[in-house]
């Protein structure tokens, strides 16, 4: 059962919010490029095709889009332009479930996995931490018992930043000298939860991705150390990548999944901007759970990621 199991009205007004700015563009270039046509044929695929990566979808997934809409074209004979939105909102929906097979909201708290250890990576500024403390207010809320770790230890303002969170929400955290040994930190964390039962640990790291190699040695080394206090440690690896940086966040998905084994994504910063497309690329290319995404400040406004939710909110909520 994930932390939250139903979809409040609140949340879908946050939802449809935060998608307003991609909505928008996403319908006003469509709207453009169907101007003047009554039937989908090749030159309205083509400009589709067109909407479809210019809105951050990303060139793989469009033309799975554009080939399953081709099928649907070639299958129903006619279709109208006025029938495309509801094609679109369907195919994406359907491409959105085959590659997530789970379809649990949110993260799931396993029997016999406690602590549950989650190591949060991901570039500077994407709002990693941001992202750690509003999840750690959400476990909190749900009644677990919650330790952060500080195991970005290069920067003076990530660990600050962490023990705001932790002030704020009410969360013990584990931290050393700055410049210290990320691993060490992480060690000392999940000891201290171990000792005092908690449910769950959420590890910061650096987000360095200059160098590949670096990374994957300290992100190993972490998951080496943590293993002799918690054998299965860590339970999950979320990768949080910033929604607003459209086609770069793919390429920093690309970097961390060679670098290490990401098994759950946060998008953020969606509210801000029109690239929201960007969630049901990512989430079609890299077959990694999208776990939750970010449509603004408050610490409610980062959501379990529902597909059928984002899709309807996308499409005009029918």
């Amino acid at each position: 059962m994930g932390i939250f199991s139903f979809f409040s009205k609140e949340k879908k007004e946050t939802l449809d919010k935060g998608l307003e700015k991609t909505k928008e563009s996403f319908f006003g270039k469509l709207t453009r490029a169907v101007a003047g046509k009554s039937k989908v044929d090749d030159d309205v695929l083509d400009r589709l095709e067109e909407v479809l990566v210019t809105s951050d979808v990303g060139v793989d997934t469009t033309l799975n889009i554009i080939d399953r809409i081709e099928k649907r074209v070639a299958r129903d004979k006619y279709v109208t332009v006025n029938e495309l939105n509801d094609i679109l909102r369907d195919e994406i929906a359907s491409l959105l479930t085959e590659n997530n097979t789970a379809d649990t909201e949110g993260f799931v708290l396993p029997e016999g996995k406690k602590p549950y250890v989650i190591m949060v990576v991901g570039v500077n500024g994407v709002g990693k931490t941001t992202t750690i403390g509003k999840l750690a207010y959400q476990f909190k809320k749900a009644g677990k018992k919650v330790y952060l770790g500080a195991s970005d230890t290069f920067r003076a303002a990530a660990v600050e930043q962490l023990e705001i969170w932790s002030e704020r929400v009410g969360v013990p955290i584990v931290k050393q000298q700055m410049g210290s040994d990320p691993a060490s930190v992480a060690f000392d964390t999940l000891s201290s939860a171990m000792a005092n039962g908690a449910d769950v640990v959420l590890i910061d790291t650096a987000g360095r991705l200059h160098n590949k190699k670096g990374l994957m040695d300290e992100l190993s080394k972490i998951k080496r150390v943590m293993q002799k206090v918690v054998p299965d440690a860590p339970h999950d690896v979320m990768l949080v990548l910033d929604g607003s940086t459209g086609q770069n966040a793919f390429e920093q998905a690309k970097q961390f999944t060679l670098a290490t084994e990401v098994t759950s994504m946060a998008i953020t910063k969606l509210d801000g901007t029109a690239k929201g497309g960007v969630v049901i690329g990512i989430s079609d290319q890299f077959k990694i759970p999208v776990r939750y995404i970010g449509l603004g400040e408050g610490v409610e406004d980062l959501q379990p990621f529902n597909r059928k939710e984002f899709v309807k909110s996308l499409f005009g909520n029918e």
